[in-house]
């Protein structure tokens, strides 16, 4: 089969003004096939989202592209005006982050229909038709309804939809998936692949699939290349790629996918007489205009030492009953203590005491890390709230914290932006350790790293708990990562706990037939298409 799209020789380059350009990735060849998924992976920093934005002409002005694109036999030089003409067009992009690439203050039929007259030239009215057939074929609920509505009214997974229905209305002949899935929980991450592959299947699209999740590369791409330090390491059909890794990296790849859970004696040893250190009793929610309870008479318990996953679906109330327990939500029902006192019966300048004994890690360090501060104030924010240190000790104390969690204290006078994803969590856990803490609360601080930076993360949270003797709520989508980190497991579905117990014994025998769906969703076999 003649390939629809070759790319030859491209590298990129940052413009270093006086001093010599610097490579960022390349050469590099690849060839897309109509009909086709190539899948490209490789961990944060290896050049995956590069190659994606250079294909669409998109590269930031500091970087300097070359190469050649061949599209049916015509050779168009990267970064050309022919080359331009092609995005939107014969070039479509489905984003990693759907919130962010729709306009926030337009109706999603707004944004349709401008994009159907402006690239296809139909009438207004002809758009009207058109906005609703793209939203029932990537099957979002109720699509006359949906496009008079704004982009926060929709779930991640039905933004994802609509992305990929805008992406859809340029008739396009190639669909470049940036991480599409990294911030959705399983069942939905495969829903939006599932769709992807039918409309690969229907259209004839060459899909280029960028994503650091193997697992899910292997289910859905025929073919495979690998990239490291924006070097081809690794190509070839999938299933070989995946059954026989010619190259180490390949291999360290694929074996960092797989994380190591806690040993089943571990849920015993946390399953102490001593008193919870965190509980909360009948804990209810419901946000305004919401036609059901976000929770619904939750109970929970958590222990010194214990790890506790919450794990659900997007829209489960995982991350709002993190929230209710840190008493960051108004309207909350229901009694929350932390070691017998009652968080309710706090004035404000006990809470923010009490709130010393508390670490958070949020899903995105780079969005909680302010970037305007060096890592050495970062990490030491909370001591100047909470402590009487001066600013020499401070220091000395963020630097003992960055050691504690695996970095550098050459690295206190950096900036956020001079980090790479794996290294910014880590200087959230160290901040989120500053007050020496009894409770850490872990909100899907995993689920947009890469497998190399993932599982590192993983491992140094369940070190941190060890030592530290920490009670650690997980909230998370990714039931590998809870395995690895929490004794015990919360199952969550419409705001109730379904099913709660040893994370070994829930895992590997569920009761509940929801925990049963959330273990089905995870592919468990590679490279077979």
């Amino acid at each position: 089969m003649n390939a629809l799209v070759s790319l030859h020789g491209l590298r990129i380059e940052v413009d270093g003004g006086t001093s010599p350009s610097r490579r960022l990735l390349g050469p590099l060849d690849m060839e897309l096939h109509p009909g086709q998924c190539l899948g490209v992976v490789g961990e944060s920093g290896s050049g995956k989202s590069l190659t994606a934005l250079a294909l669409l002409g998109l590269l930031p002005a500091q970087l300097r592209a070359q190469g050649r694109l061949n599209i049916d036999g015509d050779d168009i030089a990267i970064a050309s005006a022919a080359h331009a003409r092609l995005r939107g067009r014969t070039l479509a992009w489905v984003p990693q982050d759907p919130l962010a690439a729709l306009h926030p203050l337009r109706r999603i039929g707004a944004q349709l229909n401008e994009t159907l007259r402006v690239v296809r030239g139909l009438s207004a009215t002809a758009a009207g038709v058109q906005a609703q057939a793209l939203l029932e074929r990537v099957q979002l609920p109720d699509p006359s309804a949906a496009l008079r509505r704004y982009p926060h009214q929709f779930s991640g997974g039905q933004r994802q939809r609509i992305a990929i229905a805008l992406a859809l209305a340029t008739q396009p002949r190639v669909l470049i998936a940036d991480e599409p899935t990294s911030a959705l929980d399983a069942r939905i991450a495969r829903d939006i692949l599932d769709l992807l592959d039918r409309l690969r299947r229907e259209d004839g699209l060459a899909l280029l699939l960028i994503s650091h999740d193997l697992p899910l590369v292997g289910a859905y791409a025929q073919r495979l290349l690998v990239l490291q330090s924006g070097e081809v390491v690794e190509r070839g059909d999938t299933a070989t790629v995946f059954a026989s890794p010619a190259h180490a990296y390949t291999r360290e790849l694929l074996a960092a996918d797989r994380i190591d859970a806690l040993p089943p004696e571990s849920a015993a040893q946390a399953d102490n007489d001593t008193p919870p250190l965190l509980r909360g009793e009948a804990l209810s929610m419901r946000y305004p205009r919401a036609p059901r309870p976000a929770l619904d008479g939750v109970d929970i318990e958590l222990r010194r030492g214990q790890g506790l996953a919450l794990v659900g679906e997007s829209g489960s109330g995982k991350s709002t009953l993190g929230r209710v327990l840190l008493r960051l939500l108004r309207g909350a029902q229901g009694r929350v203590s932390i070691d017998g006192i009652d968080l309710g019966s706090l004035d404000a300048a006990a809470l923010r005491r009490l709130r010393a004994r508390t670490g958070v890690v949020f899903q995105d360090p780079y969005a909680s890390l302010d970037p305007r501060l060096r890592v050495a104030e970062i990490v030491a924010e909370p001591l100047r709230i909470h402590g009487n240190l001066d600013k020499a000790a401070r220091r000395a104390r963020a630097a003992e914290l960055l050691r504690d969690v695996g970095l550098d204290e050459a690295m206190l006078d950096r900036y956020p932006h001079q980090f790479s994803g794996g290294q910014r969590q880590r200087i959230a856990i160290a901040r989120a350790l500053a007050t020496s803490p009894d409770l850490l609360v872990c909100d899907e601080a995993v689920s947009a790293l890469d497998a190399h930076h993932r599982a590192a993360i993983l491992a140094l949270l369940a070190r941190l708990k060890r030592e530290r003797g920490l009670a650690l709520l997980f909230v998370t989508h990714d039931l590998a990562a809870a395995a690895a980190v929490a004794e015990r497991i919360a199952v969550l579905e419409a705001g109730r706990i379904v099913e709660t117990g040893p994370t070994a014994q829930v895992l590997s025998a569920p009761r509940h037939a929801h925990t049963r769906a959330l273990l089905a969703a995870r592919p468990v076999a590679v490279g077979s298409v």
